[in-house]
């Protein structure tokens, strides 16, 4: 595989293929510390940087025997000492209410869609940059306030905070352009379309990694010789680091099948890895490469993204809710997912080494398995709705215009699975017959 990033267009989506590296970036990605952190440590670096250039400056003006010039300084100093006090008071209580008030949005979210759409808050760049943004004009407001000065005499004053002052009068200005755009994102995210449009996009990412070439059978690989276990925490599987798993299996001259697919509950015991070709890497050169946690992520599970556009249809199907609109909104992206992929090798990766040897072959789901999990359960619970029902038919047909003849057999059954249990349920023929007309738009 490429050490490129290769851009490539999946279900209309422009994505580009990333190099399958550690999993740290995506970890990150899931947190809501380090950006922040990240921020209050920039935030140090330069006030540390315009406190030396504001001292040289004075330095130089006195140097020059310009003390008119630092006198004048120190009134304009003055008077930003003011506004610098109160930005550093009232800036805390600006990012207390505003983060109030994004709970409340995530829990909004949580509730109406599904618990599972929070990750999509989590990882909101938009919320990092405006929270890195506001802790860092803090924090360099009160920094900058220890750097004036009480000496009244400018022979003798040390530093005047006028860059300090400018940057932190700049990044106040930033922090009210973030904040504009912080409300409009978090209101975006409210929206179920653009949910569904994120959740959509993010699976797409996961398949465009795919390789085109068919999967490795069992027979090349040759019998397993070892089987390597999970000795970590129980929780889900998250993700694999490939390219140490590659460079362990390439050094050793072996190759490694992962036996659990990612996004699978694994216990302490569980079989991780069969080996193939030779004798078992030692512990160590497979350490940290599996990431056990207490939830899926879209990294490398290429189900995750239907599981999530199946449960929203569902919740939306519920008989609380009552909305088939947002249903048909769900099919409409597991359709386009499902285009997608239709053409492509599913059921196991392959991952080489630098030579284009494999050293690692990982199972995901194969086609029926991602047809079932798109359809089943919503065509359990659409038989009530024609609007859905249309829809999922409208989607079926045009599914098995696009698969390969092998692939329509799962497809072929739920529309017959959809028209047994329209039959069964909807009394008037006319009504069945209605129910069952394929409609990209459910009903108009």
């Amino acid at each position: 595989m490429s050490d490129g990033l290769v851009t490539e267009v999946l279900g209309g989506v422009k994505v580009r293929r990333p190099r399958l590296l550690s999993p740290l970036r995506e970890h990150l990605r899931d947190t809501m510390w380090f950006a922040p952190t990240a921020g209050l440590v920039g935030a140090m670096v330069l006030w540390a940087v315009a406190a030396e250039v504001d001292s040289r400056l004075v330095a130089s003006l006195q140097e020059d025997g310009d003390y008119e010039t630092v006198r004048s300084l120190m009134g304009i100093a003055d008077d930003a000492k003011a506004v610098i006090s109160t930005i550093g008071s009232a800036m805390m209580t600006f990012i207390g209410v505003v983060f109030s008030i994004s709970l409340v949005a995530v829990q909004m979210a949580s509730g109406q869609f599904s618990p599972r759409v929070v990750r999509l808050y989590v990882r909101s760049r938009i919320t990092k940059i405006t929270l890195t943004v506001f802790l860092a004009t803090f924090l360099f407001s009160l920094m900058t306030l220890t750097s004036f000065d009480s000496e009244s005499d400018p022979r003798l004053l040390a530093s005047v905070p006028l860059v300090e002052s400018v940057l932190a009068m700049a990044m106040v200005l930033l922090s009210l352009l973030l904040f504009v755009a912080y409300v409009n994102g978090t209101l975006r995210m409210m929206r179920i379309s653009f949910v569904i449009d994120r959740i959509a996009r993010e699976s797409f990412r996961v398949a465009v990694k795919h390789p085109t070439e068919a999967a490795v059978d069992d027979e090349r690989l040759g019998p397993a010789t070892a089987r390597i276990t999970h000795d970590g925490r129980a929780g889900v599987l998250r993700d694999v680091n490939i390219a140490r798993v590659v460079r362990a299996a390439g050094r050793h001259g072996v190759v490694l099948r992962l036996l659990p697919r990612i996004g699978d509950f694994v216990v302490p015991g569980t079989p991780v890895f069969t080996v193939h070709g030779g004798a078992a890497p030692p512990p160590r050169a497979l350490r940290y490469t599996v990431s056990v946690s207490v939830e899926r992520t879209f990294h490398q599970d290429l189900g995750f993204g239907l599981r999530q556009l199946a449960d929203i249809a569902l919740r939306a199907l519920s008989p609380a809710v009552n909305d088939p609109t947002t249903a048909v909104q769900a099919l409409d992206r597991i359709v386009q997912f499902l285009a997608s992929v239709a053409g492509h090798p599913l059921g196991a990766l392959r991952h080489r080494d630098r030579r284009g040897a494999v050293r690692m072959v990982q199972p995901v789901p194969d086609w029926t398995a991602l047809v079932d999990l798109g359809f089943a359960e919503i065509r359990g619970c659409a038989v009530g709705s024609p609007q859905v029902t249309r829809r999922m038919v409208a989607g079926l047909d045009d599914l098995l215009r696009l698969a390969p003849q092998e692939r329509r057999e799962p497809l072929l059954r739920h529309r017959e699975l959809l028209a047994q249990a329209v039959e069964r349920t909807v009394p008037e023929a006319a009504d069945r017959a209605f129910a069952l007309l394929p409609d990209r738009q459910g009903i108009g």
